[in-house]
């Protein structure tokens, strides 16, 4: 006999359902408004996938992931792109100028020259690397498809990253909602160490 499940609780069909769509929109907005903790969403949806029973919802969750970072990377960049050949900018070319900082874009310019396509690959494992490193790509007019061969690898090793913490989380807590609070935490502790080092040195100095 199946075990009822929890009222209240939605069927795993339905979880899917509504749970790959929103996670592929959420990402893509993220990617698209680099605001928005992606990193913290596809972790959480790790760990929902390692509770289900469903073959694939891991591999469905990377998938999703990947495709809409992908996706949203390679529009900001067409963006950024438009923005570089319009003489009065875009709003979307303004929005990366502000988010890196004059030393982060010229150590992105010096690292993009050095060694090409392998930078904008890493750029994505570290926090707040993707925006300086894109804009730097931006300023060397980088074609869509030079960008496109670096950002693939970049989104994909982005997904397995992420979606690793959130499998630990989800492994270690019996309950999915407190695997989701420990993923959450950590991604944004790793997202915000960063700035809190840049800070530190700062106050040293």
């Amino acid at each position: 006999m199946l075990a009822a499940a929890p009222v209240g609780v939605p069927p795993e069909s339905t979880q899917q359902a509504i749970g790959y769509p929103s996670l592929f929109l959420l990402v893509l907005i993220g990617a698209l408004v680099p605001v928005v903790p992606t990193g913290a969403i596809v972790s959480s949806a790790a760990v929902v996938a390692v509770h289900q029973t469903a073959p694939f919802s891991l591999a469905l969750v990377f998938a999703t992931a990947s495709l809409a970072a992908f996706l949203g990377d390679m529009a900001l960049y067409w963006l950024g792109r438009r923005g570089m050949q319009s003489k009065n900018g875009s709003r979307w070319l303004e929005a990366l100028r502000a988010r890196a900082p004059e030393d982060r874009l010229a150590q992105a310019q010096g690292k993009l020259a050095e060694h090409g396509v392998a930078v904008l690959v890493l750029s994505r494992l570290v926090p707040a690397g993707r925006i300086p490193v894109m804009l730097a790509c931006l300023m060397a007019k980088w074609p869509m498809r030079r960008f496109a061969k670096g950002n693939a690898p970049a989104c994909l090793a982005w997904a397995v990253t992420y979606q690793l913490i959130g499998i630990l989380g989800g492994s270690l807590f019996p309950e999915p909602w407190e695997g989701v609070v420990a993923a959450v935490a950590l991604t944004l502790l790793i997202s915000a160490a960063p700035s809190v080092v840049r800070r530190v040195r700062g106050g040293v100095r």
